[in-house]
């Protein structure tokens, strides 16, 4: 469902989250072992997450990754667009261009109502939340968290 660098993202962010709740700043290599991705392909997404302020990083000594604590909570949403947009939220099913009610394809029935759920799932959701929610054992399973 998502691509590749939107869930290395999402898992390196809530990797970040959970280490950041234990005051720790971890850094690329930690993040990528634990994540299971490449190094350098992580360093160039949290780079990217950097630029568009969703994470802070500092270098040097007690240097490392972790959030604003000022700023709202990341909603899952807001990730999957900047890293992919949001052709996940608004697309055909069937892939087609014109799709909609009045000119439905043969999977608008069925894949509109599961479309709009993913919508409200990810808007509802923050990368914050699911740390906590993996910090007591709920919902998020990734084995190489902790």
């Amino acid at each position: 469902m998502f691509n590749k660098e939107t869930e290395y993202a999402l898992r390196g962010l809530v990797y970040i989250q959970l280490q950041n709740f234990e005051g720790h700043r971890p850094g690329i290599v930690e993040i990528s072992g634990q994540i299971d991705a490449p190094h350098f392909y992580t360093a160039k997404i949290l780079q990217r997450m950097v630029r568009m302020g969703f994470v802070e990083s500092q270098k040097g000594k007690g240097g490392g990754f972790y959030f604003d604590s000022q700023k709202p909570d990341l909603s899952i949403k807001q990730l999957i667009i900047a890293m992919q947009g949001d052709s996940l939220f608004q697309g055909c099913g069937f892939g087609l261009k014109q799709c909609d009610e009045d000119n439905p394809c043969p999977l608008h029935e069925k894949y509109a109502p599961i479309r709009n759920a993913l919508n409200a799932l990810v808007s509802e959701e923050s990368v914050q939340n699911l740390a906590r929610k993996t910090l007591v054992g709920e919902e998020l399973q990734l084995p190489r968290l902790r």
